[in-house]
């Protein structure tokens, strides 16, 4: 069997070509790569160049049947033949599509590459066991959802002789467990494309406004084993706010013409949504799960054409969907799963003309909750501590109550209309964000007296212990760690003053740079130069690593 490779149809951006070299140079040092792109960079796009370069038999594998359609189109839009391992319906399906886009098909079942659902392969793994002794190179879309023990980890087991590829905007679970074969994944090697600022700022993304109009939502607090609420919960928690009416009304004052999706928890919430669109006059439609497929592309298709300008849905959109551009998302659906939270907020960067901002309307506080989703974050394949912070240094962001928009809190007053809040206490540094110039007196002079009792010659606190007629010996212990921690402060205040030297090279003010220091760190910057020894070493180690992702990115 061979599989008939037409001249790839289109050239890898230059990041993605980096990305595919990165790959390329992991697979030398180990079996299995896990590589990271955010969403709307081009993962599938990526992955099938990959393909069209392997010389052997491949399986893609898509974690929902439904999405086996979306990666068969992207490998036929790289004139790759390829041939379906699904149901009878899919394979119709994805010939019908070929069909539709490109004007001829692509599926070849006599193809050494293939394109199949988790579930089904792994149903019938005894029936294709043979052949996948046969396949080189597996690949899986959305990741971060194989686990050694599980669905997808089996799949990948159904290929003993293939080197494995995994793509995923978000290399993380909600559940904590780690990716990497080390941890509960399967994993050796992570490596990582350009971070979503970086695709914004470079116009391969669109940037973003968000708004979170003010609300009586409460978010449920039955987080289960998954990492996320249940869905009883979260529909009955929208129910009993007011989110229900002000998605309209929102979408309307913020957002009116503009092509749009809507998060919601349930079936019985999106039907009543749709319904109020509609009555309000914006055309929309229901879309879940159980959504018939043919159903689906016709109204896939209608809102392309804008005949709909809100599609509704239920955990349809959030990873892996093939969405056409939109302009707006609304949030009626919380979550506690950060990747799922980035994956529904990247379906509105995708670029479309004329598209100036994309627009984010949340109302169930996903934002607040998780941080704006193109913060630096550190990925790892280790599995996180259950007592960890999801992202210690993230930087907390805030709705402004004049314009709704949300910012992040190092800002004094909001960018986008000017309203400052001013702070209801000043006497603590977390009550300022730890901002030196909004500090009141009495909280200033006790953190410089706290700075004076570490900076006192080693002779004047040997005296101060002996008048205290603390014995000698004592006294020497005292004074070797008080000597000790002026070491270790001396190394930390010379990291700092690094680090506030890079603020100035970017034109931030001193106030901005105390609040990102605040936010970054945990502390404030005058409570940093007392710490003791031990804990100063650890913020030093900070600061340093920190100036080295500032220098990186200059």
């Amino acid at each position: 069997m061979n599989t008939i490779k037409e001249p790839a149809k289109f050239a890898l951006r230059p990041y993605q070509a980096q990305l595919k070299a990165d790959i390329y140079s992991a697979w030398t040092r180990c079996r299995f790569v896990l590589a990271v792109l955010p969403t709307g960079g081009g993962k599938t796009i990526t992955f099938a160049d990959i393909i069209h370069d392997h010389e052997g038999a491949v399986c893609a594998i898509a974690h929902r049947q439904e999405l086996v359609s979306q990666i068969s189109l992207a490998l036929a839009r790289d004139g790759i033949r390829h041939k379906i391992i699904g149901p009878k319906d899919v394979v119709k399906l994805c010939v019908n599509v070929h069909m539709m886009e490109l004007g001829r098909s692509y599926y070849d079942p006599n193809a050494t590459v293939a394109v199949a659902g988790v579930n089904t392969i792994v149903s019938r793994k005894k029936k294709l066991a043979n052949w996948g002794k046969t396949v080189t190179l597996w690949v899986q879309d959305e990741c971060h959802h194989v686990l050694k023990e599980n669905l997808w980890g089996k799949a990948s087991a159904l290929f003993p002789n293939a080197k494995g590829l995994g793509v995923t905007a978000t290399p993380l679970r909600a559940d904590g467990k780690g990716l990497g074969s080390e941890s509960d994944g399967i994993f050796n090697e992570l490596v990582e494309g350009p971070e979503m600022r970086w695709l914004i700022n470079e116009g391969f993304l669109t940037d973003y406004r968000i708004f979170a109009p003010p609300s009586n939502f409460e978010r449920p607090d039955d987080v289960g084993a998954s990492g996320d609420f249940s869905r009883t919960s979260m529909a009955s928690a929208v129910q009993k706010s007011r989110v229900m009416g002000d998605v309209v009304e929102h979408y309307l004052r913020l957002a009116s013409g503009k092509l749009g999706v809507t998060f919601v928890p349930d079936v019985a919430t999106a039907e009543l949504v749709a319904s109020q669109f509609n009555d309000r006059g914006v055309p929309a439609a229901v879309v879940h799960a159980k959504t018939p497929t043919a159903e689906r592309f016709r109204i896939l298709r209608s809102f392309k054409n804008r005949e709909l300008m809100q599609l509704v849905n239920v955990d349809l959109f959030g990873e892996g969907f093939d969405l056409p551009a939109i302009e707006v998302v609304s949030f009626a659906r919380p979550t506690e799963s950060y990747g799922l939270f980035v994956q529904q907020f990247g379906r509105v960067l995708r670029l479309l003309a004329g598209k100036e901002w994309a627009i984010i309307i949340d109302h169930v506080g996903n934002v607040l909750r998780h941080g704006l989703p193109d913060s630096p974050r550190a990925w790892s394949l280790l599995g996180r501590n259950k007592k960890q912070s999801k992202q210690e240094d993230m930087i907390p962001v805030k709705a402004c109550p004049e314009c709704t928009s949300v910012y992040e809190r190092f800002h004094k007053a909001c960018p986008f209309c000017g309203f400052q809040s001013l702070p209801m206490s000043r006497s603590s540094p977390s009550a300022v964000d730890g901002d030196l110039e909004e500090m009141d007196a009495a909280l200033l002079a006790q953190l410089r007296g706290d700075i004076a009792k570490v900076d006192q010659t080693l002779e004047d606190y040997r005296l101060a212990l002996a008048a205290r007629r603390v014995p000698l010996i004592g006294q020497m212990g005292h004074v070797n760690r008080l000597a000790a921690q002026q070491a270790g402060q001396a190394a930390l205040r010379e990291q700092i003053a690094l680090w506030a030297g890079h603020q100035r090279a970017l034109s931030r003010a001193d106030s901005e740079s105390y609040r990102r220091f605040f936010f970054k760190f945990g502390i404030d910057v005058m409570s940093a130069q007392a710490l003791k020894t031990t804990d100063a070493q650890l913020l030093q180690e900070k600061i340093v690593k920190d100036i080295d992702s500032l220098v990186n990115t200059a």
